[in-house]
């Protein structure tokens, strides 16, 4: 806006300077070619180039008559002029501002998976450099005057102002951004905008910058998926890339993927990658191939699809787990089954820290098919459900004896005493109230599982049908009937659920138990 309003300073101080210079060219121009005094020739000049037309205050000559016609020509330019300044500087000076910010505002609204840089310093430049290498999409949040005017220059989208609160991050689409890097130079901003944007977008990556140690924990229990120290990730780069290029025979193991140091792999005919395709290796062992090497050949960033063979070497860098363990043989599948996508991508988010491979489900109907088909150790069910309700398909599964080692965790928001007793009556293995706590739900599963693994005994037994006692056999040659002997009726069984008949109107909504209670020891409303 400033550089606005200096250029149109500078055009109007032209345009006044050509009038001037218009009007004092005229006015003696008047005097030395018609003979008038300097008040008439101001007069005359003023008249003719502002095209009045009074008339003049002596006939002219035919000099006179040229010499206006150059000064109304002169007049027109300079209005002209006079226009063109004018109206362009205000619509650079005002609208430029908001016509700006509308084109930033259209930018930004067409942004979806991208990633959101909090701060542009040493560490930001690096981290978007990075970014524009890989063609990823991304907007810079900064309040620095010269960083913003370096952004600027580069050409980034980028929006000044806090990056710590609310409304810049949800006007930078952080709803729907795939990442989040908080590189602020505090380490108390940073905490503070994981947990904002933690609020805003659950299922946001979120990697932050830390730059003491005791702040690292803090940030990562406020939100963060993973937190960063530069200087202690930069010193261990340092002391591996001295310690390679020494020759010497260690290798200093690092968990941060960011700083990890590409490596040749071969592979032979036993080797675990032999028959895999880059793309599977990708996906199976989290190792990023960049390279092939085939025959002498090199293939730079190969295909997903190109098949590894024996006699390959394979250009990779180790994920952040690593390979997906072999030793480890657990089960580690879980079915999450909520209507909800933004808790159902939370809770799959979070279950997979801790070494869980989520399977999801967003009703009642496709979380029965689901379990039932994945057979998973456990299952996380939401109470409120489209189509079954989390009651409801709990019932369904525990009808059916195959599903009896899937553990059921039943979560709602409801805290009454009467909801947990009807789930667990209808076969879950726990009940969690919703929290703001989501850790919870991940310890109870832990849990249940841990002692499931120690004592693996079934959720439910089948009951055994009561033997039933055969007549003695007819002997043939006797040809008189032989009545049958009186069959002694077992004493009367104490009401239970599993005699009595419920309504069809009834299911789903009232369980059998309370039925029980209802009817009381009415015998016509058992089961015959």
């Amino acid at each position: 806006m400033t550089d606005n309003y200096d250029t149109l300073k500078r055009r109007l101080l032209w345009v006044m300077a050509y009038l001037l210079f218009a009007f004092f060219f005229g006015t003696f121009g008047y005097m030395l070619l018609e003979g008038y005094t300097f008040l008439e020739g101001a007069y005359m000049t003023a008249i003719t180039m502002s095209t009045v037309g009074y008339g003049e205050v002596r006939p002219l000559s035919h000099t006179g008559w040229i010499f206006s016609i150059v000064l109304i020509l002169m007049g027109f330019l300079g209005v002209a002029l006079t226009g063109q300044v004018l109206v362009v500087g205000a619509f650079e000076g005002i609208w430029s501002g908001r016509m700006e910010a509308k084109k930033l505002q259209k930018k930004l609204s067409q942004l979806k998976d991208h990633f959101i840089v909090c701060g542009f310093g040493r560490v930001g430049t690096g981290a978007v450099q990075s970014l524009v290498e890989a063609s990823a999409p991304f907007v810079i949040i900064d309040n620095d005057p010269t960083a913003n005017e370096t952004m600027r220059k580069k050409g980034y989208l980028w929006l000044n102002g806090d990056a710590t609160g609310e409304d810049i991050l949800l006007q930078a689409g952080i709803k729907r951004a795939k990442g989040l890097l908080a590189l602020l130079d505090s380490d108390p901003d940073n905490l503070f905008l994981v947990l904002t944007a933690r609020e805003l977008n659950p299922t946001l990556y979120i990697v932050s910058r830390a730059n003491e140690l005791s702040s690292e924990k803090k940030i990562l229990r406020a939100g963060a998926d993973q937190v960063i120290t530069p200087f202690i990730s930069a010193g261990k780069n340092i002391a591996n890339a001295v310690l390679v290029g020494s020759g010497a025979d260690v290798e200093l193991p690092t968990a941060d993927p960011f700083f990890a140091t590409p490596k040749w792999v071969p592979v032979d005919e036993k080797s675990e990658f032999a028959g895999k395709t880059t793309g599977e290796i990708t996906a199976e062992w989290e190792h990023n191939v960049l390279g092939l090497r085939r025959k002498g050949k090199d293939t730079i960033l190969p295909d997903p699809d190109t098949a590894v063979r024996a006699g390959d070497m394979l250009f990779m860098v180790e994920g952040a787990r690593g390979r997906k363990t072999e030793t480890d043989g657990t089960d580690k599948r879980l079915v999450i089954v909520d209507d909800n996508p933004t808790i159902l991508g939370l809770y799959a988010r979070l279950f997979q820290r801790q070494g869980f491979v989520p399977i999801t489900a967003t009703n009642g109907r496709e979380g029965l098919e689901t379990i039932e088909r994945e057979k998973p150790p456990a299952a996380v069910i939401d109470f409120m459900l489209p189509i079954l309700s989390g009651i409801e398909l709990c019932q369904k599964l525990r009808a059916d004896p195959a599903n009896d080692n899937t553990r059921l965790i039943l979560f709602t928001a409801d805290e009454q005493e009467e909801t947990r007793r009807r789930a667990l009556e209808a076969g879950a293995d726990e009940v969690v109230v919703k929290s703001a706590d989501a850790s919870k739900i991940i310890d109870t599963v832990v849990k249940i599982l841990k002692e499931y693994e120690r004592h693996p005994a079934p959720k439910s037994k089948p009951v055994p049908a009561p033997p039933v006692v055969s007549p003695p056999p007819i002997e043939p040659e006797s040809p008189a009937v032989v009545e049958a002997p009186p069959t002694v009726s077992p004493p009367p069984a104490p009401p239970s659920p599993t005699a009595v008949k419920i309504p069809p109107n009834l299911e789903g909504v009232i369980d059998e138990a309370e039925m029980v209670d209802m009817i009381g020891d009415d015998p016509e409303l058992k089961v015959e």
